[in-house]
């Protein structure tokens, strides 16, 4: 059981909840079966192979540096992957303290190749796309005013398309 954990740790970072979702696979369906992982857990916890706090920053990081996301789309992958929520809020807190949300939008849209959109459709389908990456309303619309010079095309996105 600890070979197999390590071996799906050594293969990808992971967080403890996903991990014990994986061993539960491999043991009995009883107390006996939940006391196996939790030593494989604890063992694991003490050689350091398994720490949530440094996934969530390395995850944070990762996301805000290659992928441009935003916080709520680091928010949420941390969440789904069974990070503790105050844990997920704290490291959030310390990776996007001195990010500005303005430019890591501008470097998404850059990083996707996004065309500079020329009505309301296409304006409406780049906020779905930058709300769908994380960012807040404010900073899209924001973005968007500065990069959109025609006005007309965005009259209209206040009240559709909020997320």
């Amino acid at each position: 059981m600890f070979e197999y954990a390590t071996a799906s740790l050594g293969r990808r970072a992971q967080t403890v909840a996903e991990l014990k979702r994986k061993l539960r696979t491999r043991v009995e369906a009883d107390e006996a079966g939940e006391r196996k992982i939790a030593t494989v857990v604890a063992r694991l916890k003490e050689y350091k192979f398994l720490n949530d706090a440094s996934f969530a920053a390395d995850y944070a990081r990762l996301r805000q540096e290659n992928d441009k996301l935003g916080r709520r789309r680091v928010q949420q992958g941390l969440m789904q992957k069974g990070v503790h929520p105050e844990l997920v809020a704290s490291t959030l807190e310390t990776a996007y303290e001195s990010v500005n949300e303005e430019q890591l939008a501008r470097a998404y849209i850059e990083r996707k190749r996004m065309a500079q959109p020329k009505d309301k459709k296409e304006a409406a389908r780049t906020m779905r796309r930058l709300a769908a990456a994380g960012f807040a309303a404010p900073i899209i619309f924001k973005v968007l005013r500065k990069w959109v010079p025609d006005e007309e095309a965005l009259e209209g996105l206040n009240d559709q398309d909020q997320p």
